[in-house]
């Protein structure tokens, strides 16, 4: 049976290749053909059957509705030239069949028809999508080989199973060799765990710095992006790790140079009140020399040596104190920054952020790190400061006037009680260490700007001035 159907299938293509004219053209010349046939030789034997042919080339091109009238033409010949005499129940019977014949004929061609053509758009379909799917994986293929990131993936027992070229440069695979076939444990052992820690009914995704290895034994710090996925050969697993070892390394070295920064201006600062501090000890200390006689006093005078050394301790601090060359710092890039890095805290405690910034932002003279330390550190006491006030807000404003950048912090606080002691060091009762404010205002002082307090009636206000830069 599959024979004759797949012989009539691709009779049927060369047909609809003919083209629809031509077929029915044909058709027509085989009925006629036929209704001579039955009506000059058919005299004692039917040949009825002779019209199949036609119907089943027509249906081919023809809808069920066109068939079914072609195969009431058919029967009207067929009963025409029958040799039944008179219309009568047997004529009509006999009209029947022959439609009921010709429609299941030309019903079966249509059937295959639509097969055909239901197998046709399939087999588009699927060679379409294997197209797609070709042209997708050929981009993947060059994505993969041609990223700076090493790419990789491993089966369920630690074993890589592809590995592009970054991979093999990353790890420093000899030349000709491939980590392919190696367990990824001798490289990057976190994996390995995540692989004993994976319970197989689900995927995860997920990062994580780690430790790795090189094949010469060299380690590095290897950022790693990974997640696992259920082949029907097991567990499998995929990543992408970058080598951030330069990054650490830049990242300590800039911190250290910002750490040692901020400690020399508060040693400055400090200096300088110590200073102070000397001078009006020296100006009692020679007003009760005075008053008491105690010139020759070995006492009061060793008070006075040592008065005068912490004095010259403390200038040749304020000396030697490294001064680094400021720049023009783009003063939204620092606000931009201090938003990242707040939205998130103030988010955890229910409270708002207001920002009140000009449509255009100067440069100012400062260093970046530095200022946006002292804009993160009172951003962070408003924060503290609100934490227990039923309206949790901070407004963050920018005024330029006179060459003059004043950035302002506003909070929702309870204010301060003693504001004449905020800038001090190390104060009693402090949330902090007590040094914030102080160390805030030593830094931006360095850039030739200032640090104040202004009263509100409600809440507190900090206002940073700086220098715009033209």
């Amino acid at each position: 049976m599959m024979p004759v159907v797949n012989h009539l299938e691709r009779m049927i293509g060369a047909l609809l290749r003919a083209g629809k004219p031509l077929v029915l053209t044909t058709s027509g010349i085989l009925v006629v053909v036929a209704a001579v046939a039955d009506r000059y030789i058919g005299t004692d034997v039917s040949l009825g059957v002779l019209y199949i042919l036609p119907m089943m080339l027509s249906a081919v091109v023809l809808a069920p509705l066109e068939s079914a009238a072609m195969a009431i033409l058919c029967s009207s010949l067929r009963s025409w030239f029958d040799d039944v005499p008179g219309p009568g129940p047997e004529m009509i019977l006999r009209f029947i069949f022959a439609f009921v014949a010709y429609g299941c004929s030309a019903l079966f061609v249509i059937a295959i028809v639509r097969n055909r053509e239901l197998v046709v758009e399939h087999l588009i379909k699927i060679q379409r999508e294997q197209a797609l799917r070709k042209e997708a994986e050929e981009q993947v293929r060059v994505l993969v080989e041609s990223s700076p990131a090493a790419i990789l993936t491993v089966d369920g027992t630690g074993v890589v199973l592809a590995a592009n070229h970054a991979a093999n440069a990353l790890f420093m695979i000899e030349d000709r060799q491939t980590l392919h076939g190696r367990p990824i444990g001798n490289y990057l052992p976190v994996l390995t765990d995540a692989l004993r820690l994976n319970d197989g009914l689900e995927g995860f995704r997920t990062a994580a710095q780690c430790q790795g290895r090189r094949e010469n034994g060299e380690i590095f710090l290897a950022h790693t992006w990974f997640s696992s996925y259920v082949a029907p050969e097991g567990v499998r697993l995929a990543a992408i790790v970058v080598d951030s070892s330069e990054e650490m390394r830049d990242r300590e070295e800039e911190g250290l140079r910002h750490f040692m920064r901020g400690n020399r201006m508060a040693a400055a600062a400090v200096s300088h009140d110590v200073r102070n501090l000397c001078g009006a000890i020296s100006l009692i200390s020679s007003n009760l020399k005075q008053k008491l006689g105690l010139d020759h006093d070995e006492d009061f005078l060793g008070l006075a040596n040592l008065v005068n050394g912490l004095e010259k301790i403390a200038l040749l601090e304020l000396h030697t104190r490294v001064h680094e060359a400021l720049e023009a710092v783009e003063l939204q890039r620092v606000l931009d920054s201090l938003r990242i890095v707040i939205e998130s805290d103030w988010q955890d405690v229910d409270g708002t952020l207001r920002w009140r910034l000009p449509a255009e932002m100067p440069a100012v003279l400062a260093d970046p790190h530095g200022l946006l330390q002292a804009f993160l550190n009172l951003a962070q006491n408003s924060l503290r400061a609100v934490q227990e006030s039923p309206v949790r807000e901070l407004k963050i404003g920018v005024e330029i006037r006179e060459q003059k950048a004043f950035v302002r912090f506003q909070d929702s606080g309870p204010g301060v009680a003693a504001p004449e002691r905020l800038f001090e060091p190390f104060q009693p009762g402090a949330n902090g260490s007590g040094v914030g404010l102080y160390v805030s205002r030593a830094v931006v002082r360095s850039y030739g700007g200032e640090v104040r307090f202004e009263p509100q009636p409600a809440g507190s206000c900090f206002v940073v001035e700086l220098s715009v830069v033209t």
